[in-house]
């Protein structure tokens, strides 16, 4: 046996250690689309907030509901979430609450509570009116409710949350108006102005580009060798400030007068100034673009700002009978070809190269000014682009700066960027008195295709199906373009014709009034001529054929209120002011009967409204009442005895019963 102290002891077994429990994931939710043909990059990452769980719940939500729903965009959903989320991490930390512990499976946090009291935080934080809070809310309700679809443990409060509206509705907006007609004539004139003086720029540059040489080794300061530089690449910031003396005083003449903005000469010594406008000699910028973009959309009326911007080379389709351009419409998925046809005589005609085939970008036009003519204008002026840089073929593709103003570089044309925009080119053209041009307020680009669209119907005019056209549903034309001031003065230039129509045919005069002794000898013929009315006429009204229900009748069928040979629809409510009718002293009770009504009719309408339904009525009912002041009584005291009634078309008992 061993001694004392010479056991050796036996090593324990280690016990593994646990591994931690797995965490939620916290990496960056990202999502890459592409939207009007550009790569959009929308991300969140829940690190950023305090209530990171959350964070991560909702934007597992966003990047689901964003692909089974097939979105084309995702901006308002990003949005919401990090309102919401900025909002949480606030709220809850000022009510004493971790943040941390907020998610949407449970927990001790009601996140539908702290909707509600996010809803209210978004309200005062945008302008009466605006539509954001509603869009917002009913944004992040969609994510909530998608999660609760999928997730048993959502809680029902917020389940039912996010099934409900959102707290405030959404506002509404003024709809945007057309231009007046001199205004569109203005816009149209200036767009056409400045593309002539593009075109006698771009000229200018491309007959310096054949004089201009390599500057790297010809020289620097040679305003061809510079324009020669821009074509092919190798003009910038460094190379002009490392050969360009530093002051502009000491240029040659040719370099000083191409800049002709003096701010530019006092920044960078000019030479900023030397790049852009040296460039702009071969190459169109985005605001020389607009007028193109102008002139498209007056005259483009089923194309939208969108489609129009979207075009591209592959996009056109030049034939003998004009172009074929195939728009995309991103909001209701649609594509669809439009052909353009010519809209003057042929001119600037050329006969095709040898190596040229119909259809190709040279397209020998019939007219400046139309759609085939501006298409052709517009891809000629960007040709050189096209070929001194690598650019994807847009219609609209622009050359401009870069953000750190180094060089000079072509992209699709956004015209969003300050001195670039819509309301830009239109304070560059100014009036007699040296102001910008008198054009009504918003300076919006989508007012030119209301424009065009007022402008058809003041052509056209018609029923709202004819106006329509073949582009929108009746519905969308009433709503969107309906509402405009040319079309309202047009509906009312057609109510008055219609009004002048029925007043002409109205006689002047008033209704005859036939005492009872000439009523019982109306069949003689003396008396019916004497009256102005046939022997049969007569005959008639003495026997009741042409009692209206108030008052008699000449003829029913020959109403100044109906077209000629159909039955009068509008008796007895118009009879009083119609020279058909003929009245009887024996038809007192009744008309005493319509006073009343009229006179009950006057409480209760507004007084424009009753002048203009039942004005002319009472007056008349008074001129008869006059002449027949002493039957008033015993047509008093009939009425009071039940034997008359009024006896009135079912259509009109409604009226007079209310």
């Amino acid at each position: 046996m061993p001694r004392r102290g010479e056991r050796k002891s036996r090593p324990r077994p280690t016990v593994a250690a646990k591994p931690p429990a797995p965490q939620e994931r916290i990496a960056v939710r990202e999502l890459v689309y592409v939207y009007r043909h550009q790569r959009m990059v929308s991300r969140i990452d829940p690190a950023d907030f305090r209530c990171s769980t959350l964070a991560g719940q909702l934007a597992d939500a966003w990047l689901d509901y964003h692909r089974k729903a097939g979105l084309t965009s995702s901006n308002q959903y990003v949005s919401a979430i990090r309102s919401f989320l900025a909002f949480v991490d606030k709220h809850l930390a000022a009510e004493g609450l971790d943040p941390g512990v907020a998610r949407l499976d449970g927990g001790s946090v009601d996140l539908a509570e702290v909707i509600y009291q996010w809803e209210e935080d978004l309200l005062p934080r945008y302008k009466p009116g605006s539509n954001r809070p509603n869009v917002l809310a009913g944004a992040l309700l969609i994510l909530v409710g998608h999660r609760a679809v999928r997730d048993a443990k959502v809680p029902e409060r917020l389940r039912r949350r996010a099934e409900g509206p959102p707290t405030f509705r959404g506002g509404t907006s003024e709809p945007l108006d057309e231009f007046a007609n001199h205004e569109r004539l203005l816009l149209r004139d200036s767009a056409q102005a400045d593309i002539r003086a593009l075109e006698k720029r771009l000229a200018v540059g491309r007959a310096l580009l054949a004089e201009g040489q390599d500057p790297r080794s010809e020289g620097w300061r040679s305003l061809p060798n510079l324009v020669w530089a821009a074509r092919h690449g190798v003009l910038d910031m460094p190379a002009l400030l490392s050969h360009l003396p530093s002051h502009f005083k000491w240029w040659p003449e040719p370099l000083r007068d191409v800049v002709a903005d003096p701010l530019y000469m006092a920044r960078f010594g000019g030479k900023y100034g030397v790049m852009t406008a040296v460039s702009w000699l071969l190459f169109p910028s985005e605001l020389d673009l607009q007028p193109f973009r102008v002139l498209l959309l007056l005259a483009m009326g089923d194309a939208t700002s969108e489609e129009v911007h979207d075009l591209a080379l592959d996009d056109l389709e030049f034939s003998d009978e004009g172009v074929r351009v195939v728009q995309t419409k991103l909001r209701a998925q649609r594509i669809r070809p439009h052909l353009h046809g010519y809209d003057g005589p042929r001119v600037n005609e050329r006969p095709l190269e040898e190596d040229e085939a119909p259809g190709e970008l040279a397209y020998p036009g019939t007219g400046n000014w139309d759609v085939p003519g501006l298409l052709r204008r517009l891809i000629a002026v960007n040709a050189m682009t096209r070929e001194a840089f690598e650019t994807e073929p847009w219609l609209f593709t622009a050359v401009e700066s870069t953000d750190y103003r180094r060089h000079m570089i072509a992209g699709r044309a956004l015209f969003r960027a300050s001195g670039r925009r819509f309301s830009d080119w239109i304070t560059t053209h100014p009036d007699m008195e040296g102001e910008p041009a008198k054009i009504s307020l918003p300076h919006d680009v989508r007012r030119l295709r209301k424009t065009s669209k007022t402008t058809r119907v003041a052509a056209l005019g018609g029923t709202l199906s004819d106006l329509a056209g073949d582009d929108h549903h009746i519905e969308v034309f009433r709503g969107h373009y309906a509402h405009g001031t040319t079309a309202h003065v047009l509906a009312g230039r057609a109510v008055n014709r219609a009004q002048r129509g029925v007043f002409s045919k109205i006689k002047p005069g008033k209704p005859m009034l036939v005492t009872e002794g000439a009523e019982a000898m109306l069949a003689e013929p003396e008396t019916a001529a004497e009256l102005g009315i046939s022997a049969e006429q007569g005959k008639a009204l003495q026997h009741g054929e042409l009692d209206m229900g108030v008052v008699n009748c000449r003829d029913p069928h020959d109403s100044p209120h109906t077209p000629k040979g159909r039955l009068c629809h509008v008796a007895p409510a118009m009879c009083m002011i119609c020279p058909n009718a003929v009245v009887f002293t024996s038809q007192l009770p009744r008309l005493l009967m319509l006073d009343d009504h009229i006179a009950h009719m006057r409480k209760v309408l507004a007084p424009p409204v009753w002048q203009a339904t039942w004005g002319v009525q009472a007056a008349a009912l008074k001129e008869v009442f006059t002449e027949c002041a002493e039957q008033l009584p015993d047509a008093r005291q009939q009425i009071e005895e039940g034997k008359f009634r009024l006896d009135l078309p079912l259509g009109m008992r409604t009226e007079y019963d209310r």
